[in-house]
């Protein structure tokens, strides 16, 4: 399986860093359109903490070039719009946000965090104009293939709108990236991997997955139900050897775009693992190269 890095250097022969962004976008599982609240685990940045704050692109790609200018010598950047669903809101101001944000030279690629359920006809028509310019990523937080831990979180849709978005977008030739959630409540380490195993037998199949495990955040519905009634947390080992079992079960194609997740410190209630994403990159690497993988 490759990872981000290799498959960008494949791609575009040079380095390629991300930049998370914000189109001003809200969600339909908030303002009553599907739902209120939001997922009870998604807090109040939706789940964009790190993303810079909405201002006109050039001036949020300025600074988030600057943020990140110590970390890396990349000219050519991912205009990733992280916060809440980047396909839901008017798409006359859409299409102006993302057509400003492709026409730069130093954007390689436009990718956009979105539900499925955000994918209408004048939506998609915008996004295969915006593909003609750029290549265009689109992200699914799908989280879990079961519907009962779907419904406890608040998703807001099921599996069947997932499936039918997905092969919708692929057959439009666009590149999909689906997230997980690993240890949501209630489910079992085989309820994990049979999500992996769905995504692994997609077809047609999927260009690339992001793994996370759950993070409790203060603020959160679910941050308010594991203070009251705290739920099981894998270990840091248990995690790294899962991630070990998800990688050994998806497919070479499939480009493996994140292993853990950064929760931001101020709010992160657990795991306090995943605050030192050094140490965990060097467990999960360690498991990785102890089972061949």
């Amino acid at each position: 399986m490759k990872r981000l890095s290799e498959y960008l250097i494949e791609k575009f022969g040079e380095k390629v860093y991300k930049l998370s962004l914000s189109s001003g976008c809200t969600c339909p599982n908030r303002d009553g359109a599907v739902g209120t609240g939001g997922c009870t685990f998604c807090s109040e940045g939706g789940s964009g903490e790190f993303a810079a704050g909405y201002a006109p692109v050039s001036e949020q790609i300025a600074e988030a070039r600057k943020r990140i200018a110590g970390k890396t010598d990349a000219e050519r950047f991912i205009a990733y719009f992280q916060s809440f669903t980047n396909t839901y809101g008017d798409p006359i101001r859409l299409k102006k946000l993302y057509l400003e944000t492709v026409s730069r030279e130093d954007v390689a690629v436009l990718s956009l965090g979105t539900r499925p359920d955000c994918l209408g006809d004048e939506i998609m028509a915008m996004l295969s104009e915006l593909r003609e310019i750029k290549p265009v990523w689109i992200e699914l937080g799908l989280q879990t293939i079961h519907d009962e831990t779907a419904r406890a979180f608040n998703r807001g849709y099921d599996l069947s709108v997932f499936e039918t978005s997905y092969r919708r977008l692929k057959k439009e030739g666009f590149i999909v990236i689906v997230h997980v959630i690993l240890g949501l409540p209630g489910e079992s380490r085989e309820d994990m991997l049979d999500t992996v195993r769905y995504l692994a037998a997609l077809d047609p199949p999927l260009d690339g997955i992001k793994l996370q495990m759950l993070q409790v955040l203060s603020g959160t519905a679910m941050g308010e139900e594991y203070k009251r009634k705290p739920f099981p947390m894998m270990t840091l080992e248990e995690y790294a050897e899962l991630i070990a079992e998800c990688v050994r079960i998806l497919p070479e194609r499939t480009v493996l775009h994140r292993m853990t997740g950064d929760g931001p410190r101020r709010l992160l209630i657990a795991p306090k693992w995943s605050l030192d994403k050094k140490r965990v990159l060097n467990t999960i690497n360690r498991v990785l190269a102890e089972n061949g993988v």
